[in-house]
């Protein structure tokens, strides 16, 4: 195998940057559900540039971003050998990128894309249950920005928790 370490400031970039684009849709998606898209007389154009390309991500990219944080998340076992596992912040950061990572793919995704299709919305009633929704997604992309943020701190100051 062949030596890793001169490339492991590369490595250590490129999946932190992915670490983190793989959470990107779920952090802005809920931003992007406005209540005027559900108004009466809303005349339906087709998204922004930056929203359909936050929907393919999540749709489509979460695969390649997935299996890139993999290889690299590899890589940098190779580099620092398994013992960096016995870390207990690491395994703190990893236990909570996981659970992210579960809430956001299995609760948040299917949510958004419900919210994103606007079907079904005729009454007052349908809009106010759709606002409910919208606020709930924004919730829970706040919490997961906060667990984001709980990670970036796990891993930048390496705490000592036991």
């Amino acid at each position: 195998m062949p030596n890793l370490a001169p490339l492991f400031p590369a490595i250590l970039a490129v999946h932190v940057a992915l670490a983190i684009a793989l959470f990107v849709p779920s952090l802005l998606l809920p931003f992007t559900l406005r209540s005027r898209l559900v108004e009466r007389g809303f005349v339906e154009r087709k998204p922004g540039r930056v929203v359909r390309t936050l929907l393919w991500l999540q749709a489509l990219g979460t695969v390649v971003i997935g299996t890139g944080l993999a290889l690299t998340g590899i890589a940098m076992l190779a580099v620092l050998g398994p013992r960096i596992l016995e870390q207990p912040w690491l395994l703190v950061s990893l236990a909570t990128y996981a659970a992210t990572a579960v809430v956001a793919f299995a609760v948040q995704r299917p949510g958004l894309r419900r919210l994103h299709a606007r079907n079904g919305i005729a009454t007052d009633a349908d809009r106010e249950a759709w606002w409910a929704k919208a606020r709930r997604q924004r919730y829970l992309a706040y919490a997961i920005t906060t667990a984001v943020g709980l990670i970036a701190f796990l891993m930048s100051t390496k705490p000592p928790l036991w």
